[in-house]
Parts: structure tokens; C-alpha cells; sequence
């Protein structure tokens, strides 16, 4: 039997008259965002954006979406404090230990042959794997030559990132991190302390760019020996993602990598014909 013979109550996940209305005010608060400030959050997965945005309207006390939608349109300064619970803020550094030790085996020795090596972070949030592929990239004395361009549609996340600057009682977390991923020194090492934060500057200070850059509205500006966006297109639905792999398609030089989070593929996409399963685990592709 094919799966829509199969009868079902009517009333089967059935929306609510509620559900549909607050479904409509969503809709015009993203448009509204996109056409009043650039910021294009219509593709991305519903269900994780309207939890983000119901949490902002019981944080304002407003009765509706459409009351945030009218401080989004009329209250100056309001829209940042909705774009940071819309950004994606989860990071550490070395996230995925296992990754950066099957980057640091298997690509690094590939880029070796490049005189200059472009790495893009793309949707880098507050900088932790930035400084980290820096970290790894210094160990393994390709900093000179490796130019790091980090990028997120967050203002506010990119300042923070270019102060390199992380609690102090998260080190414990990364430092563990770092030496599951075939760290070389003491972590210590790369960073100095105030006894409340570490600071990561000015570890490769004259190679790392941060800029802001939105993957949905906005194109490429450079072409990339490595791109890395991982975590991120977990909350864009299918058409933003075939959008972005695009661009990043476009973006990489002919044998370039992409690396992806633990939970993302390219291989359903069609850009996914383009490439070749370098490090499969991992979701490291490299671009045939």
C-alpha cells in the first residue's frame, strides 16, 4: 500500500485557525525584515525560527507577532535585539574535535602545495572555530601563507569576533577540544588571561578578516582554497540551501574543500554531482 492511500483522521495534524493566523504574522514579520533591513530569514526551517521568534514576543510581553512586527518597523534599535535570537550563536572552539583532526591529516597536506591558502568560515558566529583553524594552521606552518576571511550576517557577533576574546571558564571545554584534535602545545600557550576572559588576539591578527555577510541575500567576493559552514544550513530549508551551495560552489577553487556539520550533506543537492566524498565521516568534500 503507497503511503497516501493510507486514510487518515481528518483532523490529522491539522492546523488551528490560531496556528494559521500566527503562521500569516510570521510570514509578514520576515517580510518585513527582508524588505525594511536586507535581512532574508523566509528560507529558513520553520519550526526552529518560530520558536525563536515567540520567545522574543513573551521576552517583550507583546500579545502578538504583529505588535513585533510594528517595533521591528517603528522602534529604533529594536531589530538587533530580534536578529541576535534569529542568529546562530551555538559554538565552541574545536568543535568536533574529530574534524579538525582529519582536517589537519588529510587536507592540510593538500593545501601545502598552494603559495597562498584562502580559508572562508562562513556564518562564523563569535569566531571559536576561526581562531581554532588559525591555531591549527600556525601549528602546522602554514600561517604565513593563509589568509582567513570570517564572515556572519550578525553585526554584533563579527565585532565580537574580532576581539578574540572568550570567558575564561570555558577554557577547560576547549582545551580538551584541542588536544582531542591532535593539538600540539599547551593550549595556554595561544592565549593570555585577565582572570574573567582569554584572549585570542593577536594570534595570526594580520591574516584573520572578518566582514559581515549574509548567506541568503548576498554573493560571493573571493575564490576559496577551503570553505567551511558548518551547523548552519541545518536551519535553511531546501531551496536556500541548493542557494548557498551554489555560491559556495562557485566560490571554490577546482579540487577546493567544503566542510559541513556532523548533520549536513551535500549529496542531495544539486551541487552535490560536483563533488567527491573526501573524508565521508567528517562531511569534508572536495570539489572535482
Amino acid at each position: 500500500m503507497s503511503l497516501t492511500s493510507i486514510e487518515e483522521p481528518e483532523d490529522f495534524a491539522k492546523p488551528s485557525y490560531e496556528d494559521e493566523l500566527q503562521n500569516i504574522e510570521i510570514n509578514l514579520l520576515l517580510e518585513g525584515l527582508y524588505q525594511m533591513y536586507g535581512f532574508d530569514f523566509r528560507h529558513y526551517v520553520r519550526s526552529s525560527l518560530r520558536r525563536r521568534v515567540l520567545n522574543r514576543m513573551k521576552a517583550e510581553k507583546l500579545p502578538n507577532v504583529t505588535a513585533l512586527l510594528e517595533k521591528v518597523l517603528h522602534e529604533p534599535g529594536f531589530v538587533d535585539r530580534l536578529l541576535n535570537d534569529m542568529s546562530i550563536r551555538v559554538t565552541e572552539m574545536f568543535r568536533d574535535p574529530s574534524f579538525f583532526r582529519a582536517f589537519r591529516s588529510l587536507v592540510v597536506p593538500q593545501l601545502r602545495q598552494y603559495p597562498e591558502i584562502r580559508i572562508w568560515h562562513a556564518g562564523c558566529a563569535t569566531g571559536e572555530e576561526v581562531y581554532s583553524m588559525a591555531i591549527l594552521m600556525q601549528e602546522e606552518g602554514l600561517a604565513e601563507r593563509t589568509k582567513i576571511y570570517a564572515t556572519d550576517m550578525n553585526e554584533k557577533a563579527i565585532e565580537a569576533a574580532q576581539k578574540g576574546a572568550f570567558p575564561l571558564k570555558q577554557m577547560q571545554a576547549f582545551t580538551k577540544n584541542y588536544l582531542d584534535s591532535g593539538g600540539m602545545k599547551a593550549f595556554s600557550e595561544y592565549y593570555t588571561t585577565d582572570h574573567q576572559y582569554a584572549y585570542f588576539q593577536p594570534l595570526m591578527k594580520d591574516n584573520l578578516m572578518f566582514a559581515q555577510h549574509n548567506l541568503a541575500t548576498d554573493g560571493s567576493f573571493n575564490e576559496f582554497h577551503v570553505i567551511l559552514c558548518r551547523n548552519v544550513m541545518i536551519y535553511f530549508d531546501n531551496k536556500l540551501q541548493t542557494q548557498v551551495h551554489s555560491l559556495f560552489h562557485g566560490s571554490l577553487v577546482s579540487g577546493g574543500y567544503l566542510g559541513l556539520g556532523k548533520k549536513e550533506s551535500i549529496l542531495f543537492v544539486p551541487e552535490g554531482v560536483h563533488y567527491e566524498e573526501f573524508v565521508p565521516l567528517e562531511r569534508i568534500y572536495r570539489k572535482r
